[in-house]
């Protein structure tokens, strides 16, 4: 295969991953769409590590960085949705006044 196919198939996984993040009005969908986006940029760095120079691991290790730092990400978001959740029972993004004066 070519470089061109998992560039494409990049481009739609973080188009679709931008467009849930701009749409949507639920947190966890927020949180799926940048677990999306992660994912597009982490096959980005797979295919130019293996199309560039297969012999280094370069793409590789970078991937494993953003996918600790997804999970890291995943685990809080969730957390700090479910807190409030308990407190204001929804997880519609526009109710969250916490912050507002």
């Amino acid at each position: 295969m070519s470089l061109q196919y998992f560039l494409l198939l990049a481009a739609a996984l973080f188009c679709i991953g931008i467009y849930g993040l701009i749409t949507s009005r639920n947190a966890v969908r927020v949180l799926m769409s940048i677990e999306l986006l992660l994912n597009a940029i982490n096959l980005n760095l797979m295919a130019f590590s293996n199309f560039l120079d297969p012999t280094l691991i370069k793409g590789q290790v970078f991937t494993i960085f953003i996918i600790t730092v997804a999970a890291a990400e995943a685990a809080v978001g969730l957390a700090i949705v479910l807190a409030i959740y308990r407190n204001r029972d929804t997880v519609d993004m526009e109710q969250f006044n916490l912050l507002k004066w």
